[in-house]
């Protein structure tokens, strides 16, 4: 697994978009204030050209540009690390441009995002042998004052950090919209850990972490991009450590991408789950809340899966290191994550 250079003082951040782009409000007021953030701390920005574009559907622009974007700013000497603009929807067709030959011929550099940035981050580390951040996209730096978890998100780019760590409180309802584009992550909710199988109170597990938004991998699932097995065969020695989380799913689609995972072999030498707050938070159907349609498909693999992690969509969310070793460990409503850069 290759792990790039960390961020340096005086270091240049690029922007890119190969979901959605910062053309709107809140998030134009909040990229624009992110990257006077970063100009403050004395870094450089550098944009992409898709940026402030809003001309693509579910993505900034026509997918073929989107690619080239992505593919010149990673292999390009512009910038030192790279932060995607925004999720989206329909990511899924940039893949097809991007080239993961390419990037693993080139100098390996940080790319953070998550959502839809899901189709670059796994498969950086599936295709190409490169870790990726799973974590927030630009705008979130535009925020007044920063949650702790978008400082740890830099820390971790810079390489200050090597243990990341779940927060006290999550966000239920955000506040932020057009009127209020800096508006911190409205935290109310008490985090409350769950750990199965049932009745473990204390915790440790360690893999390669592999994972990303369930809406995304089941879309790549079986298609030409699905390197999983052979990912595995590599890394098998070391075992795996799957994080998911869910956007649009609800919980029967939930339980349904579980299912369609398992049945691909995509969790052959797992060594634990780690889940994070889904958008259905709450939602039951069928008899089944969003504990089951996980767990009650995971049960064989006798390894534990922690739920209600800060993962994801449901802010704030822990930047997690797609393609690293590391050790979790749960006890109580205390999660830690130790990376090692092997």
């Amino acid at each position: 697994m290759r792990f790039p250079e960390f961020l340096k003082e005086h270091g240049t951040i690029g922007f890119v978009a190969p979901s959605f782009g910062c053309a709107t409000e809140p998030y134009y007021t909040a990229f624009a204030h992110a990257r006077e953030r970063f100009g403050q701390m004395g870094y450089h920005t550098q944009m992409g050209p898709n940026c402030l574009v809003d001309k693509g559907i579910g993505i900034s622009n026509d997918p073929a540009l989107c690619g080239k974007e992505l593919n010149e700013s990673y292999c390009g000497t512009e910038n030192d690390v790279i932060i995607s603009c925004g999720g989206g929807e329909l990511m899924c067709e940039v893949v097809p441009y991007i080239d993961f030959a390419g990037i693993a011929q080139a100098k390996p550099k940080w790319y953070m995002g998550f959502s839809d940035n899901t189709n670059f981050t796994f498969l950086s580390a599936t295709i190409a042998d490169t870790a990726a951040i799973y974590g927030p996209c630009a705008a979130a730096f535009g925020m007044e004052p920063w949650h702790p978890a978008v400082q740890d998100a830099l820390d971790l780019l810079c390489g200050k950090i090597t243990r990341v760590h779940n927060y006290d409180l999550w966000e239920k309802e955000s506040v932020k919209d057009e009127e209020h584009p800096l508006a911190p992550y409205h935290v109310t909710e008490p985090v409350e850990l769950k750990v199965f199988p049932q009745g473990a109170e204390n915790v440790t597990m360690e893999g390669r972490l592999i994972g990303g938004c369930m809406d995304c991998l089941v879309n790549l699932l079986g298609t030409r991009f699905d390197h999983v097995k052979e990912f595995q065969e590599r890394y098998k020695e070391d075992g795996f450590l799957w994080f998911l989380e869910a956007c649009d799913l609800h919980v029967m689609s939930i339980r349904r991408a579980i299912w369609q995972m398992k049945e691909a072999g995509w969790f052959s030498h797992v060594k634990g789950f780690l889940i994070g707050r889904p958008v259905c938070f709450g939602e039951e159907a069928f008899g089944i809340d969003h504990y089951r349609a996980v767990t009650d498909l995971l049960a064989e693999y006798q390894v534990p899966v922690i739920m209600d992690l800060d993962i994801g969509h449901m802010a704030p969310m822990m930047p997690v290191v797609t393609g690293a070793m590391a050790k979790a460990h749960v006890q109580g409503n205390t999660f830690v994550l130790d990376y090692e850069w092997r």
